[in-house]
């Protein structure tokens, strides 16, 4: 058999669309509010994309005819208005707290809690493992310390656990060393 004549093929081709687009008509009545909802928030949102992209362009050519002035309420601080001796931590009746990382959460009793906290300072520098020295430990924060964790043998992290628990005793450091000790010993 011969092909139709495209005229022929036009119109079955129609009327099989129109038959089809009458099949689904009962489905596209029910979603045609949501089509239309969607399609009026889209043009909504643009239309507010627009606006502010316009408000945007006008406060840039605002800002170079009319240069804004530096104001700062009374009442703002920033740590470059600080002076060096406010930079250095929280004051605690006329004494910085500046010891541990919970050193905001630090009460002291006034000259026996400084005198305890140098004597176990001193004690436990003295007493402290070569592997202390060789990481420079105390000036260590827990990140560093953590980045540093994998490359040590059980020894020395058991030496740096003992070492934390009778100098500063962080909680953080120490469950951090503990933690490793363990995953090390299972090794």
């Amino acid at each position: 058999m011969g092909t139709a004549p495209y005229g022929v093929r036009l119109l079955v081709g129609a009327a099989v669309t129109a038959l089809e687009e009458t099949r689904k008509l009962p489905q596209t009545i029910l979603m045609y509010p949501m089509t239309v909802a969607s399609t009026v928030a889209h043009m909504v949102m643009k239309m507010q994309q627009d606006l502010a992209d316009l408000v945007i362009k006008g406060d840039s050519a605002l800002e170079n005819i009319f240069p804004p002035k530096d104001e700062q309420p009374d009442w703002a601080t920033f740590d470059e208005d600080l002076s060096d001796d406010d930079a250095d931590g929280p004051v605690l009746d006329g004494e910085r707290l500046t010891e541990g990382r919970f050193a905001l959460y630090t009460v002291t009793d006034g000259v026996e809690t400084k005198a305890q906290a140098s004597t176990a300072t001193t004690t436990a520098t003295a007493t402290a493992p070569e592997i202390v020295e060789e990481l420079d430990y105390d000036s260590l924060t827990l990140a560093q310390l953590r980045a540093r964790l994998q490359s040590l043998s059980v020894a020395d992290l058991e030496a740096l656990l003992a070492y934390e628990e009778a100098a500063k005793a962080r909680a953080p450091f120490q469950t951090l060393l503990a933690n490793r000790i363990t995953r090390a010993s299972a090794k």
